[in-house]
């Protein structure tokens, strides 16, 4: 891998992984395009920048956050509760199914279908519908839970959590916030888990911090399009991107084409 691919991959993961159109089954449909065998710590330190995207995007809110749990405001603490509480089916699946979901990275053309399948979601839960609901224990549990099924390449984790949230009634703002705010930990969490388990071989330092830093830039700038585009009601039209790549890629992949 030279710094052009290096750079053109951060920029994928960037570009979607807060966008939901799956940034790990664009990046399995982009290394098999590509013939790349990517090792996993530049996976690692590219998702870091889009994490570190977040905290940066979104530095007022969380700060608030933080002076609110120092101030043992309740309403601060009901929310970081419900961060946790998230977390707890998150963990159960995403453990559990960790082989099998694992397994998929290599099956390109699952990651096609699986890629549809969250267009087909976002079309359900982009469909206009009153947005009154408050977030709570019920909603934040289901949100967890299709982070966890989001393990899956090719099933877009902020839109099954977004989408979730819409389909629970949550105001579509807060409910981009509060898949940020989990996705962030178990995204950290996971790749923590990569690097201890996986044991990668050192990398070319200057390759992670093209890749890391490009994925940075690409993923700010994907949290404001997404916020805009849900403030207007557009969900639906990353459902029908997803709909769309899932075929031309599914295409050009069962036609063993290489770029």
């Amino acid at each position: 891998m030279d710094i052009a691919a290096a750079i053109l991959l951060g920029l994928i993961q960037g570009l979607t992984e807060w966008l939901p159109v799956s940034s790990s089954g664009h990046l399995v449909i982009a290394q098999t395009l590509l013939g790349l065998n990517v090792p996993a710590e530049f996976d690692i330190v590219i998702m870091a920048g889009t994490t570190l995207a977040i905290l940066l995007y979104f530095r007022a809110r969380i700060l608030q956050l933080g002076m609110g749990l120092l101030a043992r405001d309740p309403a601060s603490w009901r929310y970081i509760g419900l961060i946790a509480l998230a977390g707890i089916p998150t963990a159960v699946l995403g453990f559990a199914g960790r082989a099998f979901f694992k397994g998929l990275f290599s099956q390109p053309l699952i990651v096609c279908a699986l890629l549809a399948v969250t267009g087909l979601f976002l079309l359900l839960a982009g469909a206009p519908r009153p947005q009154t609901r408050p977030l709570d224990a019920r909603s934040a549990l289901l949100i967890g839970l299709a982070q966890g099924v989001a393990v899956a390449p090719g099933i877009s984790r902020s839109g099954s959590t977004i989408g979730t949230g819409l389909l629970m009634g949550v105001e579509p703002r807060e409910a981009a916030i509060f898949s940020f705010f989990i996705g962030a930990p178990a995204m950290t969490v996971a790749s923590l888990l990569e690097f201890v388990q996986g044991g990668a071989a050192l990398m070319d330092p200057s390759l992670m911090l093209a890749g890391s830093l490009a994925a940075l830039l690409a993923g700010y700038a994907s949290i404001g399009v997404l916020m805009r585009m849900l403030q207007t009601g557009r969900l639906r039209w990353f459902g029908y991107y997803c709909l769309a790549a899932a075929l031309i890629f599914g295409l050009l992949i069962g036609a063993g084409v290489r770029l």
